[in-house]
């Protein structure tokens, strides 16, 4: 199943600038593509989008396509041109991380950039993905991006509670709520499951460990539900800030934070962040 809201346009054509880094005349588009979990298609989701652009004249370039050794992606990538990554020597071993340069000199109207939340090589220019991506779409570059639920910042104190683990790599939240975009790729846990012990996901030494920790059934359950309210969250945001009051019907949850000098009142203004009443 897909949500998604705030239809995204076709990409337009821009003229070729004198210069890398000179202002487009107008911001790219940026497409999220959101799952509660590795393995739900989200990556598989956005290149057939992708495909069916480039059959329609679209200029589509792949940057970042991380399929961890899965066959599907990178089968569905065939026929997309692939823009060569960066090559970074960092003590002995050779690296490679997104070439901004490169995409920005290639200018097409459409980049595809896989795992959002990616921390890039120490040294680089920017710290994460997400900073390289905002700075593309400055240049007018259309982008589609992939990311999991579990990477949004003011769910990392909620995700922790749930798996147990806390996640490191994180993106801030105004990324949704900037997105031409979001578009939630969702399956049951039990699909996802079955795709893990198949081998889609994980290597097969991976299998096993991953069941028993962070794919557990429960765990998949409340994702799952975390990704589905919060782009139905996004939605509500979106009718309203674009509407009349009066001329809808709200139904989403409205919340009271009170807070104290205690530490863990940052956790509860993290989460009420968006309904903040003092």
């Amino acid at each position: 199943m897909f949500y998604s809201h705030q239809p995204m346009e076709l990409p337009e054509q821009f003229p070729e600038s004198d210069s890398l880094y000179q202002p487009s005349r107008r911001r790219g588009k940026h497409k999220i593509y959101i799952g509660m979990a590795p393995g739900v298609g989200k990556t598989f989701r956005m290149l057939e989008e992708a495909l069916a652009l480039k059959q329609e004249g679209i200029d589509v370039v792949v940057e970042l396509l991380e399929t961890h050794g899965r066959r599907d992606p990178a089968e569905k990538a065939e026929g997309l041109e692939i823009i060569p990554r960066q090559q970074i020597q960092r003590g002995g071993i050779v690296l490679t991380e997104m070439d901004v340069d490169g995409i920005l000199a290639r200018a097409p109207q459409l980049v595809l950039v896989d795992e959002l939340a990616h921390t890039t090589i120490p040294g680089s220019l920017r710290e994460k993905r997400y900073q390289d991506v905002e700075f593309i779409l400055e240049a007018g570059i259309d982008v589609y991006s992939t990311v999991n639920i579990q990477h949004l910042e003011s769910l990392k104190d909620l995700v922790a509670r749930i798996t147990g683990v806390v996640v490191r790599e994180r993106i801030p939240d105004r990324l949704l709520e900037e997105a031409s975009e979001v578009l939630v790729v969702d399956i049951t846990p039990e699909t996802l499951e079955e795709r893990l012990r198949e081998g889609k996901i994980y290597a097969p030494a991976k299998i096993q460990q991953s069941l028993a920790n962070f794919f557990q059934r429960r765990n998949l359950v409340a994702l799952r539900e975390l990704a589905l309210r919060e782009v139905a969250d996004n939605i509500e945001e979106n009718v309203l800030s674009g509407t009349r009051p009066g001329l809808t019907c709200s139904i989403q949850e409205r919340v009271l934070v009170c807070v104290s000098t205690y530490p863990k009142s940052l956790l509860l203004i993290r989460r009420g962040r968006d309904w903040l009443i003092i």
